[in-house]
């Protein structure tokens, strides 16, 4: 299923200049937020699917920068023929508020005083970040996302753009998340945070420019990095193999491989994050909470989206029982819900890792298109008693070759089209309900768009009105949308 790269991508910048008034009451006088795209916004602009990153990743989701050996870090699922296939979908991803690569964070320069913000920045949540990102997805002018997917804190922010804003996205894609923090985990991030500010070089948080708070860093990450993975998979991978040596030293040198693999994994992050951005993303998942009343069920209570939701065997920092609450909550709200545990070892970072359980499972959630997905909502109709003339006259101004007619309250009637307009003129006919058709075929938002598809090829017709319970117009469907999506979903 891995087929094809995204290519060679830039990172863009998105600048919003008026203040933003945080969760907490704070004020940030400004925004930017670094984001890349992959793949085309259609005309409609109903194909974007905004990912977010997790704890320490960044926009670069996938494809190649110019120059680089290494693609993004979910390049995996992203690109032609792929879960996020690029072909199909226009994808975004942002780095988040609070960030080090790009966007606003602790060490932006904060305008007031002409240096970085440091200690200074004010706390961020989740919210926050998801509020950043729904003025992005205003700038780019989309009014609804295809779909917001995430794994991790990812996952978080997923369910809080369904919370947030309910009907700005038709499609949510939760992995090895939570529905709310618990005390377990906060105590683990806590650790991370106690090991950067112990670190004498954090300075209270102003080192830039001096030297770097590396030590405490690198620590946190080591004590976060032993999360991300399970007892399984550390085992399969080190075992009690030494590191360099024929028998254990019986000292505090480093004896064994995993311990010379976490020493390498808070290196290397020292070299390409901050550790001020490390201590505020990690205080705003411990302050993640979609409970109201103490009830997950009450807090989804007005999401709109259809859900995917994916938790991980091996996960122990996120482990399948906290996602099963989320689908619990969901199904209680009636919300669609699809449900699926990945099998592996790989234990948290197997959001990462499981390529092919992940583009077999998401490709399949994305691509079961219904018709409202790709229906027309601004439908010209007309109403019976019309004369043929006035007919024509508006469907050549509007560029129609199908018009619903409506009935005196509103609802269904009939339909008439091109065709019929040029037979009745041929037959000197003058009013409308002499030629329209009172038999409609017709469709509903909710119906798979195979099946749309096959009943225009049964009555050889060229578009199905799309009506709600009470018989009225609320969208339209053509056999060329049809015809495009089908054949880009069945290649």
């Amino acid at each position: 299923m891995i087929k094809g790269s995204a290519g060679i991508v830039k990172t863009q910048e998105y600048h919003y200049s008026s203040p933003i008034v945080l969760e907490s009451g704070e004020t940030l006088p400004s925004l930017t937020l670094a984001y890349e795209t992959y793949g085309k916004l259609n005309r409609e602009k109903s194909n974007a699917i905004l990912v977010c990153h997790a704890l320490s990743g960044d926009a670069h989701v996938a494809g190649f920068h110019e120059g680089d050996t290494k693609p993004g870090w979910w390049d995996s699922v992203i690109g032609p023929g792929k879960a996020l296939d690029t072909d199909r979908y226009f994808v975004i991803c942002s780095n988040v508020l609070g960030g080090c690569k790009g966007s606003t964070g602790p060490s932006s320069i904060n305008p007031e005083t002409g240096k970085p913000f440091g200690a200074k920045f004010p706390v961020i949540t989740i919210r926050d970040m998801v509020n950043a990102q729904k003025l992005l997805i205003d700038h780019l002018g989309i009014s609804q996302l295809y779909a917001v997917v995430g794994g991790s804190m990812g996952g978080m922010q997923v369910l809080q753009w369904t919370v947030s804003y309910p009907d700005a996205t038709r499609k949510a894609v939760v992995i090895a998340a939570t529905g709310y923090s618990t005390p377990q985990q906060i105590a683990f991030n806590e650790v991370g945070r106690k090991a950067i500010i112990s670190d004498p070089h954090w300075n209270g948080g102003d080192y830039y420019g001096k030297t770097l708070p590396t030590h405490g860093l690198a620590l946190a990450r080591m004590v976060g990095h032993i999360t991300y993975l399970s007892n399984e998979s550390m085992h399969e991978k080190f075992g009690r193999a030494l590191q360099g040596k024929d028998r254990i030293g019986f000292d505090f040198s480093t004896d064994f491989k995993i311990e010379s693999y976490l020493h390498h994994q808070g290196d290397t992050f020292t070299r390409r994050f901050d550790a001020n951005s490390y201590l505020y993303i990690t205080k705003a998942i411990d302050y993640f909470d979609l409970t109201k009343d103490g009830s997950l069920t009450t807090g989804l209570a007005g999401v709109n989206a259809a859900f995917l939701v994916i938790s991980v065997s091996s996960d122990w920092l996120y482990p399948p029982y906290q996602s099963q609450e989320i689908v619990s909550a969901l199904t209680a709200n009636d919300a669609e819900i699809h449900y699926c545990e990945i099998r592996s070892n790989y234990g948290h970072d197997a959001f990462l890792l499981e390529s092919g359980q992940l583009n077999y499972i998401v490709g399949r959630f994305l691509s079961r298109t219904v018709v409202r997905d790709v229906m027309i909502t601004d439908v010209h109709t007309i109403e019976e008693g019309t004369t043929i003339a006035v007919t024509a006259r508006r469907m050549v101004n509007q560029g129609l070759n199908h018009l619903p007619v409506l009935s005196a309250n509103g609802q269904l009637a009939g339909i008439v089209t091109s065709w019929d307009i040029a037979k009745a003129v041929a037959s000197n006919f003058l009013w409308l309900d002499e030629i329209m058709s009172r038999d409609v075929v017709t469709t509903t938002p909710d119906e798979p768009i195979e099946a749309a598809a096959k009943r225009m090829e049964e009555h050889a017709i060229s578009a199905l009105p799309v009506i709600d319970e009470e018989q009225h117009v609320i969208g339209l469907i053509t056999a060329d949308a049809i015809s495009v999506l089908v054949g880009r979903a069945n290649p």
